[in-house]
């Protein structure tokens, strides 16, 4: 298990916009608040942004900060994949509230992917990360965690991360 300061993790937001429609989204709250998108139910593709990627000194990326991985269209995640190819200095985090719709492989060192659960009737998406994405690191959010999640198994995952609701809600 790793341990990361949040404050270490730089979003990249290169997709902008999900489906899933949670009632608690911060993402969906601050496009409405800064106008970054006309409609959140409908992610965008921001390629200028790779450019970000191209730092010397080692970062840690979060790029789902505003989208889910689900919902990347497969020419995102071909133009994505290869700059994080080309910058193996890197780490790169993804993260997913649908792994049942994900079918993905990498043999990226530095790309790490992961669900968020945030009840007990959420865990079955950790089986469906381990089974749906095919990866050389794997991480869990528990956030915003709205109730105890029960007995949990982390065989598998590298890293964990655990929060509460935070914001006017």
């Amino acid at each position: 298990m790793s341990i990361c300061i949040k404050d270490q993790i730089q979003n990249m937001n290169i997709v902008i916009g999900c489906t899933v429609g949670c009632t608690y989204c911060y993402a969906r709250n601050n496009v409405k608040r800064w106008h970054m998108i006309d409609d959140f139910a409908d992610p965008e593709f921001f390629p200028g942004k790779l450019k970000m990627m191209e730092k010397k000194r080692p970062q840690n990326f979060l790029l789902t900060g505003m989208s889910d991985f689900s919902g990347w269209k497969p020419e995102w995640r071909d133009e994505v994949f290869a700059k994080i190819r080309e910058n193996p200095q890197h780490q790169f985090l993804f993260l997913s509230k649908r792994p049942d719709l994900l079918d993905f492989d990498t043999d990226l060192e530095n790309a790490w992917f992961g669900v968020t659960v945030t009840r007990k009737a959420e865990r079955w998406r950790i089986d469906a990360l381990r089974k749906n994405v095919r990866a050389k690191h794997y991480h869990v959010t528990f956030e915003p965690l709205f109730d105890d999640p029960g007995t949990v198994d982390l065989s598998g995952i590298n890293w964990i991360v655990v929060g509460t609701m935070t914001g006017a809600q």
